[in-house]
């Protein structure tokens, strides 16, 4: 398989990636799902929305400045070139890392629990990952090396790793099991750990095939950040778990 032209269509000879198509889609969706999802958590379904208009451009701006951050022998030269995020380039845990300000202040400025709303939101947030990989498909990047495997696609003629399908499968498997998870939740925070847990461990393992990783001195960004954050969950889930009173679902 090989992948496909990045450009969907073109209107009035502006041309509309493929990328940009899926990003918005995942992002509806899994603000849709929250929306629907809000009175389990005893969550005004509208602070979905409210929220949603901060979360959008934040998270995009922070997946794009992580991303020059650590790419930043690629703009040096062409500084206006940061801006044009049309032909990719959004680090995933740049967006991640940002969404999570974003969250934490819109839910301190609107008296919500912190933890409550990422327990709603972050199963959605796996579903869009899953779908927001295909624009990775789409340019032709986030790809892993040579392969003989079946199911490697054709990039400049080398049949290679396609890691952005390994991501999305996983972050659909991820987003069906925390679904699941939502009725079996004991305490606040549990959702929110797992997904920091489950999808670290996926990015840790998938990192190690890819040929376009940031990196940090010899070491892969993603892999050292997924193990710090491993870390983290983990010791919150434990922490968490003992501290906190149980839930009630509904």
């Amino acid at each position: 398989m090989t992948s496909p032209e990045p450009i969907a269509f073109s209107i009035f000879g502006f041309d509309i990636m493929w990328y940009g198509i899926l990003i918005a889609a995942a992002f509806l969706i899994a603000i849709y799902i929250s929306y629907r999802r809000a009175d389990r958590f005893s969550i005004n379904p509208d602070e979905i929305f409210n929220l949603a208009i901060f979360l959008l451009p934040v998270s995009i701006i922070g997946a794009r400045l992580y991303y020059v951050i650590f790419s930043w022998h690629l703009y040096a030269g062409k500084p206006l070139s940061v801006f044009n995020i049309r032909e990719g380039g959004l680090a995933i845990h740049g967006g991640l890392i940002a969404g999570i300000i974003c969250t934490f202040f819109f839910c301190k400025y609107r008296e919500i629990s912190v933890l409550n709303l990422a327990d709603l939101i972050l199963p959605a947030v796996a579903l869009a990952q899953s779908i927001g990989r295909w624009g990775n498909f789409f340019n032709s990047e986030a790809h892993g090396g040579a392969t003989d495997l079946p199911w490697g696609i054709y990039v400049d003629g080398t049949k290679v790793h396609p890691t952005f399908l390994y991501e999305s499968i996983w972050c659909f498997m991820l987003f069906v099991f925390l679904s699941y998870m939502m009725d079996k939740r004991k305490f606040q925070g549990q959702i929110s750990m797992l997904y920091g847990i489950l999808y670290s461990l996926e990015r840790f393992f998938v990192e190690g095939l890819r040929t376009d990783s940031l990196m940090i001195g010899p070491f892969r960004q993603a892999q050292v950040l997924s193990i710090v954050l491993i870390a983290i969950c983990l010791s919150g889930y434990i922490y968490l778990h003992r501290k906190s009173n149980p839930v009630n679902n509904r």
